[in-house]
């Protein structure tokens, strides 16, 4: 259990969406190369600051064998956290797709 107070919404402003604490599951996808998933955990482990297990993360190759999707499984303590990810993984170029 955490000391941390629980984000408050803005007076007269909707509900926060996602109550952090919490983990959070990232999709991103790549091409089928050679140390991707790999590339992936270091990039997670860099952003959050600490390691990222292999076993937080789970992959799924297309059906064509040219894609892989990976899904990252991290906590996360804040929206700005999430954000801050989002910004990193859309800026990065070995990355196709991401949710």
């Amino acid at each position: 259990m955490s000391d941390e107070a629980p984000e408050k919404p803005a007076p007269g402003g909707p509900p926060p969406l996602i109550a952090y604490p919490t983990v959070y599951a990232f999709k991103v996808m790549g091409k089928l190369e050679h140390g991707f998933a790999e590339y992936i955990r270091q990039k997670f482990s860099r952003l959050m600051g600490s390691e990222v297990s292999r076993d937080s993360i789970s992959e799924n190759v297309s059906k064509q064998g040219r894609f892989v999707s990976l899904t990252v499984s991290v906590y996360l303590l804040s929206e700005e956290q999430r954000q801050k990810i989002y910004i990193d993984i859309h800026a990065d170029k070995r990355i196709v797709y991401y949710l």
